[in-house]
């Protein structure tokens, strides 16, 4: 029986370090996908002054005029208008949303920048997510088609191949001429 001597020195210590980093590595990763988490559900802090509330509103209503910008950032007339609307229906206590309602019995579901979460508009926020699904499906199966897999006993992976009758033959007897293990 021989003795192994463990390697001394910085090699040896960096072994030890190795699970320690991965596990802190893991930790940290961890800690920043939890806080990740608690900032998207929690969202962006709501706008405090009644200007950063017009403008919160407003960034989220296509302007009639200039339909590539938002009611807050638009220069038309029009645009402004519509701010000044929001400012009032804010200072009168109606409640962002109402706005936004309002906004939509006027123009109809065309001002909102993003598409309603209901309706036809919910197809818009479930087909990108259905593609990607598929996406990754497909690369599932293109992966598992690319790697090589060659058949076993029992149907595992092995890298012996499937015996023909007469090797298994040759195989039998030469297991058969040796002597047993218990015999020694």
């Amino acid at each position: 029986m021989s003795v192994r001597a463990e390697p001394a020195g910085p090699a040896a210590a960096s072994g030890h370090r190795r699970p320690i980093a991965a596990f802190v590595l893991a930790l940290a990763l961890l800690a920043a996908g939890a806080a990740l988490a608690v900032v998207a559900v929690r969202g962006p802090a709501p706008p405090r002054s009644l200007p950063d509330r017009v403008r919160a509103i407003g960034s989220s209503l296509r302007c009639p005029v200039c339909q590539n910008l938002s009611v807050a950032d638009s220069p038309s007339g029009i645009a402004q208008q519509m701010r000044a609307t929001m400012r009032a229906d804010l200072q009168a206590g109606r409640t962002p949303d109402q706005i936004r309602a309002r906004f939509v019995a006027s123009y109809g579901d065309w001002i909102l920048l993003s598409p309603p979460r209901h309706g036809v508009g919910l197809v818009v926020w479930i087909v990108p997510v259905l593609l990607l699904l598929g996406g990754l499906g497909v690369g599932a199966l293109a992966v598992r088609r690319w790697s090589p897999r060659e058949r076993g006993f029992g149907g595992a992976t092995s890298s012996i191949p499937e015996l023909s009758p007469s090797d298994r033959r040759l195989l039998e007897r030469a297991l058969s001429a040796m002597p047993d293990e218990g015999s020694r």
